[in-house]
């Protein structure tokens, strides 16, 4: 069908915009209002319900039980209490309320009786002149999302990742949201991933600017380089790591929700889960090949920092071969003993200096065919 032909240009943007946007919503201003809740909305056939006066939760609740349709409710960081009311309201499973309080979570996918809930972790790359030992390359927050027959909760932590462009865009396609919260599940899904994808891409070019970095320094013949600083690095591989983290875990929870049936994901909707669990996949072989590249990369830094030490020591040795020549050559003439070879000989220190000096500078002229000076 028509709706189900457009779903991926509605939920997929053509460039994620990874901007820190709390995003706080008025209906924080009615005191019967969590502060925490950045947006409370009805949606029903696909059209969000207009109010004159922004919903509390519990007034959502009551006129989708009443009139149908479904509550989306969207919260920033709430506190314990703040999150209280929202989880009697709707009934949310008390470890699941845990988890999304808490936050510091895996990605994950848990099933309770009426309710699925799913934890994302959201990347944002962060912009930087130049890669230094102690730069930051990605940042994280988590978004979680319970699913339910008639309702969709978001819980967000963290500066980024902000659903507020997301909401707009799927209200601007009712047959999308027709479908209900799951329509909502998979938008956030494939919205997370995108953003994965955008930081592989910006990662992968960090990447290549160090590999080319280390790869083409002069060495130590060519030029005065040493190298690459390994601390950078190993930042960047550390990076990476917390890249892999929210990336990999997340991989058996998309496949479960486009393999598995289940009762409340629609299975119209159920099917685009497989493209986003095909992204992601993508993307979880990007970041290993990254870790991968990463310990290649510090390893031929590694060597070429010990080529470069063994060459140092091989012109300290040469130097100190062509010195033990007149070294020798003084210590034997410096001895206390009557009689000794040319000591009376009337060219013997004419001849033994040149001597020395063509010994040394043979040394020399073999030490520099040989490279090792």
């Amino acid at each position: 069908m028509s709706m189900i032909r457009d779903l991926r240009a509605v939920v997929r943007p053509s460039r994620i915009s990874l901007r820190k946007d709390a995003g706080v919503y008025d209906a924080t201003r009615d005191p019967s209002t969590p502060s925490a809740v950045v947006d409370c909305a009805v949606y029903r056939d696909g059209n969000r319900v207009q109010r004159d006066t922004p919903l509390t939760p519990h007034e959502a609740m009551r006129v989708v039980r009443r009139d149908g349709g479904f509550v989306w409710i969207g919260l920033h960081e709430p506190t314990e209490a703040e999150f209280a009311g929202v989880a009697s309201e709707f009934g949310l499973h008390p470890l699941a309320v845990e988890d999304a309080v808490q936050a510091h979570q895996r990605p994950k996918l848990e099933r309770y009786d009426d309710s699925l809930f799913t934890v994302f972790k959201t990347i944002h790359y962060v912009e930087h002149d130049k890669l230094t030992a102690n730069s930051e390359v990605v940042e994280t927050g988590e978004v979680m999302c319970f699913t339910g027959r008639d309702f969709f909760i978001t819980v967000r932590h963290g500066g980024q990742g902000s659903l507020r462009t997301l909401r707009h865009r799927l209200q601007d396609d009712p047959e999308l949201l027709a479908k209900g919260p799951s329509a909502v599940l998979h938008a956030i899904a494939d919205h997370v991933v995108d953003g994965y994808v955008a930081v592989a891409d910006a990662v992968q070019d960090d990447i290549d600017d160090v590999e080319t970095e280390v790869f083409s320094s002069p060495g130590r013949r060519g030029g005065t380089s040493r190298g690459v600083d390994s601390a950078r690095i190993y930042q960047l591989k550390r990076e990476v790591l917390e890249f892999k983290r929210a990336v990999s875990p997340l991989l058996r929870p998309m496949q479960l929700l486009s393999e598995r049936p289940m009762r409340l994901i629609d299975p119209d909707i159920q099917k685009y889960f497989r493209d986003v669990a095909d992204h992601l996949a993508r993307v979880q072989e990007q970041v290993i090949g990254f870790d991968e590249l990463l310990n290649s990369i510090l390893q031929a830094n590694l060597a070429q920092a010990s080529v470069a030490q063994n060459e140092d020591m091989r012109k300290i040795t040469s130097w100190a071969a062509i010195i033990a020549v007149p070294t020798m050559v003084c210590g034997v003439y410096g001895m206390n003993f009557a009689y000794m070879p040319e000591l009376h000989w009337k060219y013997g220190y004419p001849v033994i200096m040149s001597a020395m000096v063509a010994l040394c500078l043979g040394i020399h002229r073999t030490l520099k065919r040989n490279g090792w000076l």
